[in-house]
């Protein structure tokens, strides 16, 4: 690794939930940033110290990056010495991945390319993507030459580092694990390992760029593969009127086993999107990964029905209990929550839902037009209730006590309460 640090100034195109907390592990570090973003609330929010998402520590990070002049943002893309791309990767109708954003950032960042500079790819993006970077920009800025043109001696150095982040630990874990970063030449992924060698404690590891981001795509579709065992396990288990958390139970005292725990589907950016770029770019290999997906994208609308099957002919409000995709944060991307309310919304269209997300004020776009779906608060949704489905395993719903579900009839789909109902 370099025996000299990283002295230079960072812009960070995006500042979600991985542009904003790269910023301020980087500007922790005495790194002069300038977070980018189209959202210009999102601007505010970070030049005012504030952050505009929940996350543990971030905001004291923010905070304290910007009181000290090191984090500064802005709706414009500024000159800079390493430019980073943290932007979402969507996949459109038909699974195929949506590069529109990272090309967007590309050409903003191209007119202020002087040489010297060092781009790099955080997004989560199928292999080849940290190439077409490179392209994009040779096709915007001809005079100046990418590694793609000119190995040896580019006037931009072009590489990919895949964030590896748990939403809920990311402050921590953005500095402790390890890193891949694949250039697309070697020299490339050196100059970017110069960037996080300023903030990172964990191993940081050189590759080629399409093999950085291949190997994020294979850490999400372990996981997903893995889920959609417990998923269909879960299913079994409901078919054969067996606990499925005693089942797992039992196998995990296996030395050699470690089932993952079921849930209601799997959501959030990564791993219910990111298996879909290796169906995209191999879909006639892809089986076991292609049917894990399918297995979890059926998991919301199975729920659907067991909540239904509670139900008696009253039609009293069911209380449905959190939105966001994992607990104790407020990312509703792909959130499975959100699909089974949307389900059981348009199965149930004369009952009310009350549904409970302690950290959101306001439902997303494609619940708040629904006329039955409301947002209501806990102890509401319980008073009004017959039916209780708990979607996210939230700590303050996890440690409602069980009296508070007298008379209730549940439906526990994360294992968290267990012998209560």
């Amino acid at each position: 690794m370099s025996e000299t640090p990283w002295t230079g100034d960072v812009a960070v195109i995006g500042l979600g939930y991985i542009g904003l907390p790269t910023s301020a592990a980087l500007a922790m570090h005495g790194v002069k940033v300038m977070g980018v973003d189209i959202n210009a609330r999102t601007v505010a929010a970070v030049q005012a110290g504030q952050v505009p998402i929940v996350e543990p520590d971030l905001d004291v990070a923010v905070a304290g990056a910007v009181a000290r002049g090191t984090l500064t943002a802005s709706t414009e893309v500024p000159q800079a010495d390493a430019f980073m791309i943290a932007v979402p990767t969507p996949f459109q109708d038909g699974y195929e991945p949506d590069l529109s954003y990272v090309k967007a950032a590309t050409q903003a960042i191209a007119p202020q390319l002087r040489g010297g500079e060092i781009v790099i790819l955080e997004s989560t993006s199928p292999p080849g993507t940290t190439l077409k970077i490179s392209e994009w920009l040779a096709a915007a800025r001809p005079d100046l030459t990418f590694p793609h043109q000119d190995a040896e001696h580019p006037s931009v150095n072009v590489a990919h580092c895949p964030e590896r982040v748990l939403p809920g630990r990311i402050m921590v874990e953005i500095v402790a694990n390890d890193r891949v970063v694949g250039g697309i030449t070697p020299g490339c992924a050196a100059r970017a390992a110069e960037v996080y060698e300023v903030f990172c404690k964990g191993q940081i590891v050189l590759t080629d760029a399409a093999s950085a981001e291949m190997a994020k795509l294979v850490e999400n579709s372990f996981r997903d593969v893995n889920i959609a065992f417990a998923n269909e396990l879960a299913h079994i288990c409901e078919h054969l009127d067996l606990d499925v958390w005693e089942i797992i139970s039992l196998a995990n005292h296996h030395p050699r086993v470690n089932v993952l725990n079921p849930g209601p589907g799997v959501g959030g950016h990564c791993i219910a999107v990111d298996p879909w770029f290796i169906v995209a770019a191999a879909p006639e290999h892809a089986q076991l990964i292609r049917k894990a997906r399918e297995v979890n994208d059926a998991r919301p609308g199975e729920v659907v029905q067991r909540v239904r099957g509670l139900m008696a002919p009253n039609e009293k409000p069911v209380a449905l209990l959190g939105l966001a995709f994992k607990a104790d944060i407020d990312d509703l991307r792909e959130s499975p929550a959100v699909e089974i309310v949307k389900e059981l919304a348009a199965a149930e269209p004369n009952r009310r839902l009350l549904v409970v997300e302690p950290h959101v004020d306001f439902l997303p776009l494609e619940l708040s037009a629904i006329k039955n779906v409301e947002l209501t608060a806990l102890g509401t949704a319980l008073a009004e209730s017959e039916v209780v489905a708990l979607l996210v395993d939230h700590r303050r719903f996890s440690d409602l006590p069980a009296e508070a579900l007298a008379n209730k009839s549940v439906l526990d789909t994360r294992g968290a309460w267990r012998g209560r109902a």
